[in-house]
């Protein structure tokens, strides 16, 4: 058991569309077994799970030490130490529970435009911001947008605006949502008021709750 628990070297989780059913299920990854990932599904028993292996309609692509990749519904998910990813479903739900994590931050995994990205809650932000070098990998044509200020550590540099097709965090999409991308790499998107402003939120200290309005 000792030895069981000395390869635990992570645990993330991510909410899926199973495959028979429309609506989402909860996939666990409790850690690493060697060159196997052990995954709960649905709630039920812990399985030792191998690259190419299905388990309640989740198939494990890859996994190391950094985090794994999984796919369901034809989708692929990337699970990341300490950030819960909330995918899958139609996309038309309307309720999202975060809780905070160590630094008393609420993040949570996304999409913008299809693409996977971590975001973190910003309400003091008035738009989603993106640093260039996520906005790059999204495959942003933000240089045609016009030309913003940003305040940046180091001041104020020049920024782009740009409108995004969609954003998504977990089964809530939002079409046409504002935002800036920033000249600098950030390590996660802040989403702002032009995703948030279409929401209700209610917050404690122990959670936030995001319905869609």
């Amino acid at each position: 058991m000792a030895r069981i628990l000395n390869t635990l070297v992570f645990a993330a989780c991510l909410v899926l569309a199973g495959a028979p059913a429309a609506h989402a299920q909860e996939v666990a990854l409790a850690g690493v077994l060697g060159s196997k990932a052990l995954m709960v599904v649905g709630g039920g028993a812990p399985r030792a799970v191998a690259a190419g292996e299905s388990y309640g309609g989740v198939t494990l692509i890859s996994v190391n030490s950094e985090g794994a990749v999984v796919e369901a519904n034809g989708q692929r998910h990337t699970l990341r130490l300490g950030t819960p990813v909330s995918v899958g479903g139609s996309g038309k739900g309307r309720r999202v529970v975060l809780t905070p994590n160590s630094q008393g931050h609420f993040m949570r995994e996304g999409q913008i435009n299809g693409k996977g990205t971590t975001f973190m809650i910003d309400t003091g932000a008035s738009v989603v911001a993106i640093g260039q070098p996520d906005a790059e990998r999204m495959g942003l044509d933000f240089r045609k947008g016009p030309q913003v200020g940003v305040r940046t550590a180091n001041g104020t540099a020049q920024g782009w605006r740009v409108k995004l097709n969609s954003v998504r965090l977990g089964d809530i999409e939002i079409f046409g949502v504002e935002a800036v991308v920033t000249p600098q790499a950030m390590p996660f998107v802040l989403l702002g008021n032009s995703f948030l402003s279409d929401l209700q939120m209610t917050r404690n200290a122990q959670q936030m709750v995001l319905e869609k309005r």
